[in-house]
């Protein structure tokens, strides 16, 4: 069964946590909000506070295997803690190099994912502005919404964090389940 871990640093963004979550869900996904805070409650970069289901030091007890997806959201000062979580980083890239996948948006391809190993020639995308740490260690940059390269899902910014969150199901589970879970999303809009 895939599992799906986000991780929460003071001052994530809020859409692209909290959207990527539901997106996930309602796909039928078991999603958990890991704090990389003091506890279990995170701050977002807009003031939310936000319940995590567990703490960093409790992801190393849940059996992360390759068939799960870490995911990094982006947001300031969100993603220069997450960045600067070296335990955190280590987890992220024995994942990597384990086989499994790592989903990034917004600043976080840039200053998160740029820090897996092997990245050479893989695309992503991200808020422009943060591309450069990953174009340095090879990556290729394109500007589109979501882009998922074998491993790394990587998404532009808030305004596409429920096609990021479609794009890590489709990820999971194939094109017929993002495709249902876009129409269920879709009829819940007036």
């Amino acid at each position: 069964m895939h599992r799906v871990f986000i991780f929460l640093a003071p001052g994530f963004e809020d859409m692209e946590a909290i959207a990527t979550r539901d997106v996930l869900i309602r796909g039928g996904i078991g999603v958990f909000l890991v704090s990389c805070d003091e506890g279990y409650l995170v701050e977002s970069s807009h003031g939310l506070g936000v319940m995590s289901d567990m703490m960093l030091e409790e992801i190393y007890n849940a059996d992360v295997t390759e068939d799960d997806v870490l995911v990094f959201p982006g947001g300031m000062p969100g993603t220069k803690n997450l960045a600067a979580n070296a335990e955190l980083m280590d987890a992220m890239q024995q994942h990597w190099n384990d086989g499994g996948t790592v989903a990034a948006i917004c600043a976080a391809p840039g200053l998160v994912a740029s820090q897996l190993p092997g990245i050479e020639g893989l695309r992503f995308t991200c808020f422009e502005g943060f591309q450069d740490a990953m174009i340095a260690r090879g990556a290729v940059y394109t500007p589109e919404s979501t882009v998922t390269d074998g491993r790394l899902i990587t998404g532009r910014g808030a305004g596409h964090a429920v096609a990021f969150g479609l794009a890590i199901l489709e990820h999971l589970k194939g094109p017929e389940a993002a495709r249902k879970s876009q129409t269920r999303s879709n009829a819940l809009t007036p």
